[in-house]
């Protein structure tokens, strides 16, 4: 279990904090998707430093596994929170296909977390 705790949480790193500078470089799909779900172009930076913050808590808990537990579970959060913002305005799937599998592998490297 350890290998893949290790595979899920640099899986997760990776995704939250390219995601984050997604939004720093203001790529323009990423800023068209947060504009239809509501999202003001002052509120993009916010969601970005979550999302780094996440990513680097799941770095840290390679050496203290509270705070990678913790990372986990907020991004399991935001990521839900993207999704239901999405499904609130009945977009396809294929519009919010990559916070889902965000979010997917955010839970699967909860549940590792929590059984370590």
């Amino acid at each position: 279990m350890t290998i893949s705790l290790v595979i899920f949480g640099a899986l997760l790193a990776f995704a939250a904090i390219g995601s984050a500078i997604s939004k720093l470089l203001k790529v323009p799909d990423v800023m068209t998707a947060m504009a239809s779900v509501g999202v003001k172009p002052n509120q993009v930076p916010l969601l970005a430093l979550l999302e780094i913050a996440g990513g680097l808590g799941i770095i840290a808990g390679i050496w203290k596994p509270a705070l990678g537990t913790l990372a986990s579970i907020c991004l399991v959060a935001y990521f839900a929170g993207a999704l239901l913002s999405h499904a609130k305005k009945k977009h396809k799937v294929v519009d919010f296909g990559a916070a889902l599998g965000i979010f997917i592998i955010a839970i699967v490297k909860t549940y590792l977390q929590l059984k370590r």
